[in-house]
């Protein structure tokens, strides 16, 4: 990890750089620079620079960066040269659409377990996984060393159960519940909510407003 403190923004868009590289890569580029970079992310190149500068020096000025070799020093700064196991609480259809997506292991994290309070569902096997009660939850990450969890249950069950997902040992969240969660300062959250993001672009659509975002 780097010396300084890295603000929050920049490992916000290491991924975005990340996501990037990985389809250079498939596309066989082998070599790119920040200049190209930023034209496919919308950014500057000299705020790709500043952000990849916080954890060394990964290109050559005049031959720019080797795309494999910063892809993987980019999945190790994120911790993604390993897997990372999920615990899945909430198995209605927004859970089960969660458990088919298959976009997870490819990109470093799988859902080992699958936790339900409706009783029609424990015991059953959906779309693979056999449905646990909230009861489980603690044995479950202490015995299988898991950090992280994603919630998908209606947003009056939320908080209640992110509650017990910190109580657990949890430390890291990925919440689709469309409301906004309270946690202690060590766990991180991140929101899910695809209609906040409709809610944004319709403010552009409006007559009295219709523009582009600013740059």
């Amino acid at each position: 990890m780097p010396d300084t403190q890295v603000p929050d923004m920049v490992v916000a868009r290491l991924p975005l750089y990340l996501r990037t590289l990985r389809y250079l890569e498939s596309a066989g580029i082998e070599v790119t620079s920040s200049q190209d970079l930023a034209a496919r992310l919308g950014v500057s190149s000299a705020q790709i620079r500043k952000d990849l500068s916080y954890f060394g020096r990964f290109g050559k000025q005049g031959t720019g960066y080797e795309t494999a070799n910063l892809r993987s020093q980019l999945e190790k700064i994120l911790g993604l040269d390993r897997r990372w196991p999920m615990i899945l609480v909430g198995a209605g259809a927004l859970g089960q659409a969660v458990m088919h997506y298959a976009g997870f292991y490819e990109r470093g994290f799988y859902i080992a377990h699958v936790f339900d309070s409706d009783l029609a569902k424990l015991g059953h096997d959906l779309a693979g996984f056999v449905v646990r009660p909230p009861e489980e939850i603690p044995a479950c990450v202490r015995e299988n060393d898991i950090r992280i969890a994603i919630v998908a249950v209606p947003s009056e069950a939320a908080q209640a159960v992110t509650d017990e997902l910190v109580d657990a040992g949890i430390e890291a969240i990925l919440n689709y519940a469309p409301m906004s969660l309270t946690v202690p300062r060590r766990v991180q959250v991140q929101q899910i909510d695809p209609v906040v993001h409709l809610q944004h672009m319709v403010y552009y659509l409006t007559g009295a407003t219709r523009s582009s975002p600013p740059a």
